[in-house]
């Protein structure tokens, strides 16, 4: 278990940025679990997030929209038509989009209609003319698997070589990697799936999984952002940790294992803000790193009076600041914050 009493919130100078702007946490407050980000060609920032329900019924994949990053319209469906392979389940988790080919390419993951009732996830493919869709299936899952291994996708392409690499897992197993294709569309002939980060091997240690992988380049290293272990529910214990590396492949040193100290995260509850994680990355126009990630309200825990107990997460952000090699955020941002340059 954290100790989260050694860890106190990062203090940002109440100093406007070049525009005088500022922000408030949430930045979108509704039900809107593992956001993803990206810049469009348009100008706009997306950002795409786990299935949500409506008064009407569910939104398979949530797309939402923002010129500035903090105010943002929630545009709606992603993925309006479900694959032929998932078209009775409603496990549409945690997409992923990036812009390659002239498209839009989307990785998600879904319940195939065979596990319907059982344990059991697919990772996916759906392409998109546009960054707010319509995204459509590729019309066949692109990775199987038995339980929940098979989830939350990342695809990083290296600045240094130019490849791609998809990130994904972890249902209690290692987060995992392996080298794409240049389509994007397949592995990479002749590799294999490294296993990268683990959950801890103590029995009921801080964190029992790991998941939610996301990666970025930063001076020479490459940087994993992950998240552990109980997203929600009466038991959520949420919190982004961080590993870094010389190579996309790995091996990847923990910050744990840097500094020996009793676990990696680097962004935790706290009074206000319970369960962080599942984070995306986004760079302002100064430089600045930018983490996206979702949290639960403490005051508001549910969408619905029948729902679960810290189900319902909504959009943060908060700026990431560098010590000694290592990003930092500590805890969510409770007061007003300067905002992204532009």
């Amino acid at each position: 278990m954290p100790d989260l009493k050694r860890l106190r919130a990062v203090t940002v100078p109440a100093a406007a940025n070049e525009a005088g702007r500022f922000y408030r946490n949430p930045v979108l407050d509704r039900d809107f679990p593992d956001p993803a980000a990206l810049l469009g060609d348009d100008g706009f920032y997306y950002a795409y997030a786990t299935q949500s329900r409506e008064a009407d019924g569910w939104i398979n994949i949530q797309v939402a929209r923002s010129a500035d990053l903090i105010e943002w319209e929630h545009l709606g469906e992603a993925l309006p038509v479900k694959p032929d392979w998932a078209s009775h389940t409603q496990d549409f988790w945690a997409p992923y989009v990036l812009r390659h080919g002239g498209r839009y390419v989307m990785f998600y993951s879904a319940k195939p209609d065979q596990y319907e009732g059982e344990p059991g996830h697919s990772l996916a493919i759906a392409l998109a003319d546009r960054p707010e869709g319509p995204f459509t299936d590729i019309g066949q899952p692109f990775l199987d698997g038995e339980g929940f291994e098979v989830i939350d996708p990342i695809v990083f392409r290296d600045p240094a070589s130019g490849r791609a690499y998809l990130y994904w897992g972890s249902g209690f197993q290692p987060i995992k990697v392996q080298e794409l294709s240049e389509d994007l569309l397949s592995f990479a002939p002749g590799t294999t799936p490294t296993d990268i980060i683990w959950p801890n091997p103590v029995e009921g240690a801080f964190p029992r999984l790991v998941e939610a992988a996301w990666v970025i380049a930063h001076e020479g290293a490459y940087y994993l952002f992950y998240s552990g272990d109980n997203c929600c529910g009466p038991q959520a214990e949420y919190g982004v940790m961080v590993a870094r590396a010389t190579n996309p492949l790995g091996p990847f040193e923990t910050l744990e294992q840097a500094r020996g100290v009793k676990h990696s995260l680097m962004l935790t509850r706290n009074a206000k803000w319970l369960a962080p994680g599942h984070n995306g990355i986004i760079t302002d126009s100064a430089g600045v790193h930018w983490i996206l990630y979702h949290a639960v309200d403490i005051h508001r825990p549910r969408q619905r009076q029948e729902d679960e107990i810290n189900s319902r997460r909504v959009l943060l952000i908060d700026r990431i600041d560098w010590e000694d090699g290592w990003p930092v955020v500590r805890t969510p941002s409770t007061g007003e914050q300067p905002a992204p340059s532009l």
